[in-house]
């Protein structure tokens, strides 16, 4: 069964796995014994191997920006972003369309590298720290700014990123997209790949603070890419792991998500305990329909 906090969730036009978890399928990539993110950060173990550019995203600040006060909006209509990171170093770091900018932030010397992926980029991110204490750790994050038609209320939501980890990336907490926060009635939808044992999740939290995770017991941290999705219809949240159905929850359709903090990727900011990311992310999308 799943493993997600206590939940109360219409769903894709298949029909939907019994509330739960599907297992992965047989076949499904175990990390290789012994297999480690070279420190350089910058090469990665899989079929198709990251190669090294010349491309080091400077970070714009050391603390992340404080969100401007405000009453908080939704989304009017629907809003479509993706991030493909192959335009280069150049800062800052917009969508497709040329909107929704993304600054590197960083502290402890944390950078983020722009690494060879197929044909085009991903962005790579600090290797997993093991200094005796956290504080003292490199970290670094893309942070976009304050938007509000970012916030999807109780529209349908669709967000995800692919993204490349080994378990030397691993830790408790590695967030890969987020808006918002899932305590002090902030409310948050999210994306994380969470404990050691390389779970995906996704994650939406209302304005109550109670959290609904869907979590798949597969494991994505193989040293191979994996293409993550989550989707909130007006009453489940339903994970896809490289485009099939892995898990969904319940949730209750009148749960709202806005909140004034920016779209996020690699953590939750950059000061210590941010949930740091360790790997490579890339094709980083959100969708915000009726």
């Amino acid at each position: 069964m799943i493993n997600h906090l206590p939940a109360e969730a219409s769903g894709p036009a298949a029909a939907p796995p019994p509330a739960g978890v599907l297992e992965p399928s047989v076949g499904v990539r175990k990390p290789s014994a012994g297999v480690l993110k070279p420190s350089a950060g910058v090469l990665k173990p899989s079929a198709g191997v990251l190669e090294p550019f010349a491309g080091v995203l400077d970070s714009a600040g050391s603390v992340s920006a404080r969100s401007t006060p405000g009453q908080v909006r939704v989304a009017g209509g629907p809003v479509s972003l993706r991030y493909d990171f192959d335009n280069g170093v150049g800062r800052p770091i917009a969508d497709l369309r040329g909107r929704y900018e993304l600054r590197p932030l960083g502290q402890n010397g944390g950078r983020l590298r722009l690494v060879r992926q197929g044909g085009g980029l991903a962005v790579d991110y600090p290797d997993r720290c093991t200094l005796p204490r956290e504080r003292d750790c490199p970290r670094a994050i893309l942070e976009g700014v304050r938007d509000d038609t970012l916030n999807p209320g109780r529209r349908a939501l669709r967000y995800g990123a692919s993204v490349l980890m080994t378990h030397a990336d691993l830790a408790d907490g590695a967030n890969v997209l987020q808006k918002g926060y899932s305590v002090g009635g902030v409310s948050q939808f999210k994306l994380q790949v969470d404990h050691r044992q390389g779970h995906p999740s996704c994650v939406v939290a209302g304005q109550r603070a109670r959290i609904y995770r869907a979590e798949p017991t597969m494991d994505v941290a193989d040293g191979t890419w994996h293409a993550l999705e989550c989707r909130r219809t007006p009453n489940r949240l339903i994970m896809f792991v490289d485009g099939v159905l892995r898990a969904w929850v319940p949730i209750p359709p009148l749960l709202s998500i806005a909140n004034a903090e920016p779209l996020r990727v690699g953590g939750k900011g950059a000061a210590p305990g941010n949930d740091q990311f360790a790997g490579a992310i890339d094709n980083v999308f959100l969708t915000i329909t009726s």
